[in-house]
């Protein structure tokens, strides 16, 4: 989902503290292993993360769950290098942010524990978000993660070929994600949100 900032422009690896002074009031970047990277969502782009964001809101308020969906915040992994995710889609455990040592003064989330869900909508840097992001995500430990490549931009290895648009349910289980492929009308299953009716088609055709 993201476009590396020109080599030109960043010389050297950036710190999460230069990161936060130069970009961290503009949700349009995020900072892996010292790179910024620049999300540049498109139009379709932001039409999929906002259906996803839709339902998934209507969700939580049914369930009367203590968890919200973070706005313009950062995920910045302690135990992941100098990168600070800033993910399409979040839910966050209210009654989990005692333990978020910048959250009271920053948008900012330092644990795992914290987030219940995420979802990233693909677009022209889709190495991240199944490479990536599939590996730092599990490490945290966020049980669900969504991949949504309503395009069809990923690789052949994770979305077939010929390439079709694919949504990936990602599902921790023993510290790795077990990852199903749905397409067309096949119907999601979320262990996060069990009363959750959606198929495949309908997240991935909101952005078309």
């Amino acid at each position: 989902m993201t476009i590396a900032i020109d080599q030109s422009i960043q010389q050297k690896p950036l710190s999460f503290d230069e990161f936060l002074a130069r970009y961290g009031g503009d949700n349009r970047y995020e900072l892996i292993d010292g790179e910024v990277f620049d999300l540049e969502p498109t139009g379709p782009h932001e039409e999929v993360a906002a259906f996803i964001t839709a339902k998934i809101c209507v969700q939580i308020d049914r369930t009367g769950l203590p968890w919200f969906l973070l706005q313009r915040g950062l995920l910045r992994p302690a135990n992941i290098g100098i990168t600070a995710f800033r993910p399409d889609v979040a839910v966050v455990d209210r009654d989990e942010l005692t333990k978020e040592p910048l959250w009271s003064d920053q948008s900012i989330l330092t644990l795992g524990s914290s987030i219940k869900f995420v979802a990233e909508v693909v677009s022209s840097n889709w190495q991240n978000d199944y490479a990536r992001k599939i590996e730092d995500y599990a490490v945290l430990g966020i049980p669900e993660y969504w991949i949504a490549d309503y395009a069809a931009l990923g690789g052949v290895r994770h979305i077939g070929k010929p390439k079709q648009s694919t949504l990936s349910i990602c599902i921790l289980v023993d510290d790795e994600y077990e990852i199903q492929q749905l397409r067309g009308d096949q119907s999601i299953v979320s262990p996060t949100f069990p009363d959750l009716k959606l198929t495949a088609e309908q997240v991935l055709r909101a952005g078309r």
